[in-house]
């Protein structure tokens, strides 16, 4: 009998870690999002030490998704035309001169609030760049087999080391010295971060450039490249449909999560703020365990229908959390929700980088990037208002069950069912469909 390769004899959630590129890259956005968890909780805590509090705060988390908003699409359309592994050094090395900046001016007690808004700012637009760079490398040093399981690390390594490992560690850091000591190690992270993706091979672009292309203008060239991510999306039918349902949700659902949950926790249940840090806590933990349990499974054959249901669906437990009486059911609704979640989004970015056509890859996931970020603001604005004027109640009740009613339609619309038939994602076969 044949022996086994060495890969296929690894759990197929660790089969990644069989390429030594993968293994680089990995550890770069390991550095990358522990770096990302300090700076959250140490920025938290410079603004209170500056004499801000909630409102200060939110003009650096507002000039943040400024400069998100502002370079999503940009940074889909340079990540189809740029070697991914140049943007992400480049990437690295801003949030590393910009945070670094930050530690300086904290330590040396010349830090103004300000200050505190450019980094963010800058930080939003090294960010914007990130992802559609980061998801159109991965199927480049990847077999298609293999990105399943790929999403899902990342779907766990996102709340354990960012929202669970690098604020823990910030907040021994705050304890003991001060936040400008927070500051200067997450620009030791990125330094480490950037060391990683020097190593990483440069990946040509898989993108075959127009030759009439060669007299236009740079911005216009932009501009093209983004509008034709746009009419992409438009003839796509399941990317279209997931993309539209996915907008809706963002917005039904965000804003209660976000800027009502923490109310009914300590208002309506007479919780603590470590009680809120717990059920923050679930939806984690509950989604590093779902990202971990389908990276170690095959894509299932109907994915578009097990991707949609699992955001759907997954949003149900959310309409008994305003109604609920005891604290233990939020914790468990919102543990099923993270859980329900993340199965989507892991399989939702293998999809973006097993159907869609490379030379599209960048835009198109910067397009799915964007909405999100579009519509959680609004959903937080209007979040309160809602919740104020029918109740936390029938607000999530709300949030809660018209997701159901919108997956239904996205799949029956969007002819998912016969779509995934059609195009099935088996083994190492790709597909670039556009139908």
């Amino acid at each position: 009998m044949t022996e086994a390769p060495p890969r296929r004899r690894l759990p197929r959630a660790a089969r990644p870690f069989a390429h030594a590129q993968y293994r680089i890259l990995a550890f770069a956005l390991v550095m990358s999002l522990f770096g990302a968890g300090v700076w959250l909780v140490s920025l938290v805590f410079e603004v209170k030490a500056l004499g801000g509090g909630p409102i200060q705060l939110s003009f650096v988390a507002t000039a943040n998704a400024i400069g998100l908003i502002v370079a999503t699409l940009i940074g889909g359309a340079i990540a189809d035309r740029v070697p991914q592994k140049f943007i992400l050094i480049t990437i690295e090395s801003t949030k590393a001169v910009a945070i670094g900046a930050a530690a300086v001016l904290s330590l040396t007690g010349s830090i103004e609030l300000w200050h505190l808004v450019v980094v963010a700012v800058v930080l939003g637009l090294a960010d914007g760049f990130f992802y559609p760079a980061y998801s159109a490398l991965l199927p480049s040093i990847l077999p298609a087999d293999d990105l399943l399981a790929a999403n899902g690390v990342e779907g766990m390594l996102r709340p354990t080391i960012m929202q669970a490992a690098g604020p823990a560690i910030a907040g021994l850091i705050i304890a003991v010295a001060a936040p400008a000591w927070g500051f200067a190690l997450v620009g030791v992270t990125q330094l480490f971060a950037i060391a990683g993706l020097v190593w990483l091979a440069t990946t040509p672009v898989r993108r075959q450039l127009d030759e009439g292309e060669q007299g236009r203008h740079p911005v216009a060239t932009l501009f093209v490249d983004i509008a034709d991510g746009f009419r992409y999306m438009v003839r796509t039918p399941w990317l279209l449909g997931t993309l539209l349902m996915a907008s809706v949700l963002v917005f039904l659902v965000m804003g209660p999560i976000e800027v009502l949950l923490p109310f009914v926790v300590t208002d309506g249940l007479g919780g603590s703020a470590g009680d809120y840090a717990l059920v923050l806590a679930a939806f984690g933990v509950g989604g590093a365990l779902s990202s971990l349990v389908v990276a170690s499974l095959r894509l299932p054959r109907r994915y578009l229908t097990i991707m949609v249901l699992g955001w759907s669906l997954g949003s149900l437990p959310l309409a008994i959390i305003g109604f609920t009486t005891s604290y233990w059911v939020v914790v468990l609704a919102v543990f099923v929700v993270g859980v329900s979640y993340s199965v989507g989004q892991v399989i939702w970015g293998t999809l973006l980088q097993r159907r869609v056509p490379p030379a599209m890859l960048g835009r198109v996931s910067s397009l799915d990037f964007f909405v999100s970020l579009v519509f959680m603001p609004i959903s937080m604005a209007v979040a309160g208002p809602v919740g104020g004027a029918i109740g936390y109640g029938w607000t999530f009740l709300i949030a809660g069950a018209l997701p159901v009613v919108l997956g239904v339609v996205a799949i029956l619309a969007a002819r998912m069912p016969r779509d995934e038939i059609e195009n099935p994602l088996d083994g190492d076969r790709v597909l670039a469909s556009s139908a």
